[in-house]
């Protein structure tokens, strides 16, 4: 009876000390890395971020974008830093995922954090503290919290991208519902959507609405017809594959709600997926809530929060990689 009684409260004495504690056992929370042996993990990642885009005013798009098709993908688990392995193709060798770019300075921080301290931070983690850090370096503060605490996956599949990553030929239904697969609303749709305010294109991306878009040899009604032409001269038919154009018309380096503007009042989304989402009339509002800077870096905040969240690794499930290009 006596060793049932001690049983009973040891078990109990667990209980309370798993609810006390069971909050900072939460993965992934906010300075995860703190109670870790790389306590100054976040700082490192920032200042080293920080030096890489204060020479290349185009990172915070590079790394977002790699950021954003990484989450739609198999969450966010840096699946999308992985190399091929044999013949079986990556995430990285889909043809969406060809013109990403800034994974070397991926590779060199997580270089840098493992010098200081090797098998702590994940690359998951480095690559969504990296894209909020290149987006933020002009404000010399954080635009979002990242929650820490990710794990990484070991599965990258180019097969896996089709279906899951919003496509800039997609219609408004195709995007609610991708979008909506991964737990995203259309106010996050919306907001998401202008991370488009800064970055490039190739023509290749939108050259449709420009030449063929109904296969009649037509242009797309819904674009600006006098900056139609201004792209047709940038992306001639057959254009250079290498050419780009700015996203947001001469506010290709500035982080602002610009995109919402001449998308609602200008007609100048340069994406099929941009024009889509004047097609609804609850997108609509969003879009005209989000033309002003300091909403538009709210709703974004929130929005970049839940993506961050996506069907994330935690615990023993995937791994802290040595490499962010092979699994351990």
């Amino acid at each position: 009876m006596r060793s049932q009684l001690v049983l009973t409260c040891l078990v109990f004495l667990c209980l309370v000390l798993g609810g006390v504690t069971g909050g900072a056992a939460k993965v992934p929370r906010k300075n995860f890395y703190k109670s870790t042996r790389c306590p100054n993990a976040e700082q490192l990642i920032r200042d080293i971020t920080w030096s890489k885009a204060k020479n290349d005013a185009t990172l915070g798009a590079k790394l977002l974008r790699v950021h954003y098709h990484d989450c739609f993908v198999r969450g966010c688990d840096a699946s999308i830093l992985l190399d091929k392995v044999g013949t079986v193709d990556s995430e990285k060798e889909a043809r969406p995922n060809l013109s990403l770019a800034g994974f070397e300075v991926i590779d060199d921080i997580k270089k840098q954090v493992e010098a200081k301290c090797p098998g702590i931070v994940s690359c998951a983690d480095i690559l969504a503290l990296s894209a909020r850090d290149a987006v933020s370096f002009p404000f010399k503060t954080s635009m979002w919290e990242v929650d820490t605490g990710r794990k990484d996956g070991n599965i990258s599949l180019a097969s896996d991208v089709n279906g899951n990553l919003p496509s800039p030929f997609s219609d408004f239904a195709t995007l609610k519902q991708i979008f909506s697969n991964k737990g995203l609303n259309v106010d996050d749709l919306v907001a998401l959507s202008g991370a488009h305010t800064i970055g490039v294109s190739h023509c290749g991306a939108f050259s449709r609405r420009l030449f063929n878009f109904t296969g009649k040899g037509d242009m797309d009604p819904s674009l600006n017809a006098t900056y139609a032409e201004s792209l047709k001269k940038l992306c001639p038919n057959p254009a250079n594959p290498n050419t780009t154009v700015e996203m947001d018309p001469l506010s290709s380096t500035s982080f602002d709600s610009n995109y919402f503007n001449i998308l609602i009042n200008q007609n100048k989304g340069l994406f099929q997926s941009d024009a889509a989402l004047l097609n609804d009339k609850d997108s609509v509002i969003v879009i005209k809530k989000l033309q002003k800077d300091k909403t538009f870096f709210v709703e974004f905040a929130k929005s970049m929060q839940k993506m961050g969240a996506i069907q994330l690794l935690t615990g023993n499930a995937g791994e802290i990689r040595k490499n962010c290009r092979v699994k351990n």
